[in-house]
């Protein structure tokens, strides 16, 4: 966490300082493409992202926890553990053992996050570590209303909107649910190596697919006419998704807009890559050509100088060039 960042948001005890930066090492880590977006926010609101983004990041870890030798019981004992801590942390207690609850805890406060929404996030945590696959995709929606919707609502009075908030909430929450599904496609096949299946068996079933289907075609690295079916429907799906969102773009304050546009585009990238590679997620990632970000991030660049000097017309989009990912790091207009 930039020293700028934090004076901007107004964090100046030492250990709370030290918490946010916590969390802003593991968006950067974790999160190449939401940190790229988080990066056209003003100073001062990046905290708080990187709070609600840590956190979340935080208890996924613990439940994907796999490949160490913590025994299903042992993470789901860590998962309790942090359960307790964010609700002391949410009533008031400071949990100084885990600085990443105090940096949310803080964020929350600042900016009056419904505490349900984390609730409602640490239940969709806990199914994870008993629940494999879901039956129908409305089985999925209730799952995802608490893995992603809530990110968005959690994430919207950090924003701001220049509506009432709640005409921009169900976009909101759908752009969290497009992000999740997007994540899903790609990551098929590393969700499947963890014993899970995130795409709804009805949607797979339709096209003839089922689980032993899915390993063996992990496991020999072969194409089946049927998954690749099954996966353009998922594609479909979560464009879907993603038309539900998009008229929340324009609800959000003028200054944050071009952090979610770009965060927008570059998930929906991830579509099209999965497309351009013939849908064979299966067998490797799907991750979007750095020239592709980079036209998204100068644009977004453009975009973010318009919108904090007051510029009336449209900006003009600036030449595709890669060096826009490192431009992010510049100093800000006072």
């Amino acid at each position: 966490m930039t020293g700028r960042e934090l004076d901007a948001a107004g964090i100046t005890d030492p250990d709370l300082r030290a918490a946010y930066a916590r969390c802003r090492l593991l968006n950067a880590r974790h999160g190449r493409t939401y940190f790229l977006a988080t990066r056209l926010l003003p100073a001062g609101r990046r905290p708080a992202v990187h709070a609600l983004y840590g956190f979340a990041r935080w208890a996924d870890d613990i439940v994907d926890d796999t490949g160490s030798a913590a025994t299903p019981a042992e993470r789901a004992a860590a998962l309790a553990r942090l359960d307790r801590l964010l609700r002391r942390a949410l009533t008031g207690g400071r949990p100084a053992d885990e600085p990443v609850v105090v940096a949310l805890a803080d964020t929350a406060a600042r900016y009056a996050i419904e505490p349900a929404h984390f609730t409602d996030f640490m239940a969709s945590m806990r199914a994870d570590l008993t629940v494999t696959d879901y039956a129908t995709y409305a089985d999925l929606r209730t799952y995802m209303h608490g893995s992603a919707a809530v990110i968005g609502l959690q994430m919207l009075p950090v924003l701001g909107t220049v509506t009432a908030r709640a005409l921009a909430a169900p976009h909101a929450a759908a752009l969290g649910v497009a992000f999740q599904l997007t994540n899903f496609l790609r990551d098929v096949g590393e969700d499947l190596d963890r014993g899970r299946i995130y795409l709804p068996a009805d949607l797979l079933a339709a096209h003839g697919v089922h689980r032993d289907l899915l390993l063996w075609s992990r496991r020999t690295g072969r194409r089946d006419a049927r998954i690749t079916a099954a996966l353009r429907a998922a594609e479909d799906l979560t464009r879907g998704v993603y038309r539900e969102a998009e008229p929340g773009l324009a609800m959000l304050d003028p200054v944050a807009r071009p952090c979610v546009r770009a965060a927008f585009l570059l998930y929906r990238n991830i579509l099209d890559t999965v497309a351009d590679g013939g849908y064979a997620v299966l067998h490797h990632r799907a991750v979007v050509p750095r020239r592709r970000r980079a036209a998204v991030a100068a644009d977004g660049l453009v975009r973010v100088l318009a919108a904090r000097l007051g510029a009336r017309r449209a900006p003009t989009p600036v030449p595709r060039r890669v060096e826009a990912l490192d431009a992010l790091d510049v100093e800000e207009p006072r």
